[in-house]
């Protein structure tokens, strides 16, 4: 026989061997193991081989090919491909991601691997990521030209053009499932949640089964604070592939949400049997083992997160914000070196700051501190976009409207429950411990900081004017008797998911809430209302010291945050003005001097009797999701009312923003009130 007859017979029994993959992989094993005796390593009979392995269920057989094969052909990008697949298959997650990257860098038009990367991404929480990876297999897998353009566009970040594009094209399709599905992308990465909602929503009703749609619609309810609904459609995914990771570490983001965090955790424990080397995977376990009380598990989570990453700014500063920990020599040598690196993003080199300049005031170097404190917040404070202007024009435009005479044309409006206590004032002023006191306590339940006054202030801003400054002050203004009571029901079903006990009352710690004080009185007239104050200098200063995870966007300026402060107090004062009695104040510094008479009077606030666990709060093992969750788990201590004096040489702006409030503390100017 001819070399050329050889060639011919062999692509024919290969290409024989390929047709039978899908009717009868049993017997393409055996035409692929036929053509290796007469051909021995041939590549793509061995890639034949595996696949029929694998459509056997013998993932393991398909592995033990597979994996040499990858080695012998770097090159090759559908060794990659189908070892990539194998390794999802077999729970090695990690290295299936790595196998997936591998594949599409060698070539790109391979949709199957564009799709099971996104999963394996979702999975390892790299949403960014995921997005990126389900966008090129749209872009990969369509023929549609402009389909083609938007999804190229998408993956480009061209958001503008890719949302003209899409809505061109689903002009003349309307019920292009993959086209809806990109355009709810868009929504979502211009922040317009309710339009994501609504597009995926349409998707789904169009095709129930499109999984990647509903995972995407699971996900922008978490974010749009619907965690209840968020994870009813986890579970109707998890009720098709049970094992998916992606679903599995969405479920646990979820019940982090809701607080019910032992089952997320072994969520994520073992997912990180299947990611072990994904730096982020162990941060969230850690930040759920931290918030569940279970400090030394957390610890060692963020250290496994920061040998697999050691610029992982993130999680040296999650290491630092649990207030109680103190880094080493060794620890401190690291974090000077990762951010001596010119290679470091901003994120990483902020939260780097941020610990650093923990580290060094545990070991009394405030002046060093002080440095990295500030250069962590200049570099926080360049991405934002604050104006202290534009607060001070808020508190104003709200003291003007909520008058007395407002609030006595709406009495006996809103529902009557008394189950919410609210407690308000800015970050770091005392309100973990006094949620911690009032948690002890067997009447009340302590919750988490709820969003869900934003989310109403939100929704009223949505009915609000487009021509108004101030659309949601409108819009609550416009409401009548009904309305004002749908809007309490609505926050106390909306909050329900968060109660775990049978206990009658429950907190919301939202310290941001002092500014939706008029909405709470009208919507929840029989809810309690406390203010949490702390002596300026101090209060400003930790909130100073302190990377939110989110908002506080007031927080990286000594000058905004003296500002703030000022405009806070002006608010409250309105309020005992015009609403005299409602609400009631705890001050840091009394709650220290004497504890129990403290106590005593709060809980007479609240209309509760007194009760001795409320002295012990410390042994309260509840979950706590603040920066002051180990801090309230020890007794009540002194040395942090006048710890910021040692930061005093270099507070000169936030003394001069603060001004006669700060000379007049705990009393408040007559300026500062109406």
């Amino acid at each position: 026989m001819t070399s050329s007859a050889a060639t011919g017979t062999l692509e024919q029994a290969l290409a024989h061997a390929a047709r039978l993959l899908d009717s009868n992989p049993a017997l393409a094993a055996e035409q692929a193991t036929e053509i290796l005796a007469v051909a021995a390593g041939h590549p793509v009979a061995l890639r034949l081989l595996a696949a029929a392995r694998a459509a056997q269920g013998d993932v393991l057989g398909a592995l033990g090919i597979l994996e040499p094969l990858a080695g012998a052909q770097p090159n090759w990008a559908l060794a990659h491909l189908d070892l990539g697949l194998a390794l999802g298959l077999s729970g090695r997650g990690q290295e299936a991601i790595d196998a997936l990257r591998r594949a599409v860098a060698l070539k790109p038009d391979l949709p199957q691997a564009w799709r099971a990367l996104g999963d394996h991404l979702m999975a390892a929480g790299e949403h960014a990521d995921a997005d990126a990876a389900y966008a090129n297999h749209v872009r990969h897998s369509t023929r549609d030209p402009r389909l083609l353009a938007a999804a190229t566009a998408l993956v480009e970040n061209r958001i503008p053009e890719a949302e003209a594009l899409l809505r061109e094209h689903l002009k003349q399709a309307p019920t292009d499932v993959a086209a809806i599905r990109m355009l709810a992308e868009v929504a979502a990465r211009l922040g317009r949640n309710e339009d994501a909602l609504n597009l995926l929503a349409r998707c789904l009703e169009l095709a129930p089964s499109f999984h990647a749609a509903r995972l995407n619609y699971a996900l922008v309810l978490h974010r749009n604070n619907q965690p209840e609904q968020s994870l009813a459609e986890v579970e109707r995914l998890l009720a098709v592939d049970p094992a998916h990771p992606g679903y599995r570490n969405l479920k646990a983001v979820v019940l982090c949400r809701i607080g019910d965090y032992e089952p997320a955790i072994r969520i994520y424990a073992d997912l990180l049997e299947h990611y072990p080397r994904n730096p982020k995977v162990w941060m969230s376990y850690g930040h759920a083992l931290k918030t569940a009380g279970h400090t030394q598990r957390a610890i060692a989570a963020y250290r496994r997160s920061l040998q697999l990453e050691p610029s992982f700014g993130e999680v040296w500063w999650s290491l630092a914000n649990l207030k109680t920990f103190r880094f080493d020599a060794d620890d401190l040598a690291t974090m000077r070196r990762q951010l001596a690196r010119t290679d470091l993003g901003d994120d990483d080199r902020l939260h780097l700051e941020f610990a650093i300049g923990k580290a060094l005031e545990d070991a009394g170097e405030y002046e060093p501190s002080f440095r990295h404190y500030a250069q962590g917040n200049a570099i926080r404070r360049a991405q934002l976009h604050y104006s202290a202007d534009d607060t001070r024009a808020r508190v104003r435009h709200i003291r003007e409207r909520y008058t007395r005479e407002f609030f006595a044309a709406r009495a006996g409006a809103g529902s009557q429950a008394r189950d919410p206590i609210f407690i308000v004032g800015l970050p770091r002023a005392g309100s973990t411990l006094i949620e911690q006191i009032l948690a002890s306590h067997s009447q009340v339940e302590g919750t988490m900081e709820l969003p869900e006054v934003t989310s109403i202030t939100r929704a009223l801003r949505e009915q609000g004017g487009v021509d108004s400054d101030m659309p949601y002050h409108d819009a609550l203004a416009a409401l009548d008797a009904d309305a004002l009571r749908a809007l309490g029901e609505r926050y106390l079903a909306h909050t329900r998911i968060q109660r775990k006990t049978s206990a009658p009352l429950f907190i919301d710690k939202m310290p941001n809430n002092f500014m939706h004080v008029g909405l709470i009185h009208l919507m929840l007239p029989n809810a309690k209302i406390i203010d949490a104050r702390r002596h300026p200098l101090a209060c400003c200063f930790s909130g100073f010291k302190q990377h939110f995870a989110r908002g506080q966007s007031f927080s990286y300026s000594l000058e905004d945050l003296g500002r703030y402060y000022r405009d806070y107090v002006a608010l409250m004062a309105h309020f005992d003005t015009v609403l005299p009695g409602r609400i009631h104040r705890v001050f840091y510094e009394r709650m220290v001097e004497d504890t129990e008479g403290e106590v005593r009077r709060l809980l007479g606030y609240c209309g509760l009797p007194f009760e001795e666990s409320c002295l012990r709060f410390f042994e309260n093992a509840r979950p706590v999701r603040t920066a002051s969750s180990e801090q309230v788990r020890r007794p009540i201590y002194r040395e942090g009312v006048d710890h910021w004096q040692h930061y005093a040489p270099w507070l000169a702006p936030l003394q001069s923003a603060l001004g006669s409030v700060l000379e007049r503390y705990p009393d408040v100017p007559e300026s500062e009130a109406i």
